[in-house]
Parts: structure tokens; C-alpha cells; sequence
């Protein structure tokens, strides 16, 4: 009767770690806002955040620019790395590959570059606001600062 009693005990123990980590790792998207210190211009735009492993995201996103005479568009396709603070909060890094399209007058132009990130994301309830740094580097480097919401999807 001993080693059933074991045998339950160490499963039920299994499934109760699974489901903290499952609860933990859902997938969110949200909106966000920010600026681009270097063209000097406001975006707005969207992330999806897709777990991996128990630290690491997929990170999907995508900038809309406000520029005069045209349209400037970013999409990024980062993973991020989550280190633990022991708070309600979440410092994270990351980077990946970034695409920027550039159109005005008829005529665009795609730039492939690479990006790095840093931020801090909120931890507590279903949304999840956070700030976030990036650097863009293409044929020269830019940096921008965005702040928004990782609503959680069930």
C-alpha cells in the first residue's frame, strides 16, 4: 500500500507543478505606443507573445510609424528572455530579426536589420502593462521607446 501511496503523491505533486507553470505561460497580445528619438517620429503598433519554455517567448511585433509623405513600417521577429525579480514584476531582454518598409511617391524600399530589447512588464492579473526599449540597427542604428498593454488569451 506504501509505494501506491508514493506513487499518487509524486503524480499529484507533477500535475500541481504543471498546471502553476501551465498558468504561468499562457500567450498574450496587445496593443502599444512610443517614439522614435532618432527619425523623430510616433508609432503605434502590436505584439504576441508565445511561450516557449518557461522563460523564453516567441515575440512577434509590428510599428506603424507616423511620417510625413509616406509610410514606414516595422515588423520584428524577436525572442524574449524573462528574469525573474521576485516581485510582481518582470525585467526582460531579447533581440531578433527586424524588417523595415519604407514607401512614398510610388516607390518603397525593404531594409533587413536585427534589433535588441529591453524592458518591464507588470506580472499581476489578466493585463499586463509594461515599458520597453528597442535598438534598431539597419544601415545605421535607431532607438525607441514604446509603453502598452499584454492582454492574456485563454
Amino acid at each position: 500500500m506504501k509505494p501506491v501511496l508514493t506513487i499518487a503523491l509524486t503524480a499529484g505533486a507533477l500535475l500541481a507543478g504543471t498546471t502553476t507553470t501551465a498558468r504561468a505561460q499562457r500567450s498574450h497580445i496587445g496593443p502599444h505606443a512610443g517614439y522614435n528619438f532618432d527619425i523623430e517620429r510616433g508609432l503605434i503598433g502590436a505584439q504576441l507573445l508565445l511561450p516557449l519554455g518557461r522563460s523564453v517567448e516567441l515575440y512577434p511585433s509590428f510599428d506603424y510609424y507616423f511620417v510625413d509623405g509616406g509610410s514606414l513600417i516595422g515588423l520584428s521577429g524577436d525572442l524574449k528572455f524573462r528574469v525573474p525579480t521576485g516581485g510582481p514584476s518582470v525585467l526582460y531582454f531579447g533581440g531578433g530579426v527586424n524588417f523595415l518598409r519604407a514607401s512614398a511617391g510610388g516607390s518603397s524600399d525593404t531594409d533587413t536589420g536585427w534589433d535588441v530589447l529591453f524592458g518591464l512588464e507588470s506580472r499581476i492579473g489578466m493585463t499586463h502593462p509594461y515599458i520597453e526599449g528597442r535598438v534598431l540597427n539597419h544601415s545605421g542604428s535607431a532607438f525607441q521607446l514604446v509603453a502598452g498593454l499584454n492582454l492574456t488569451l485563454f
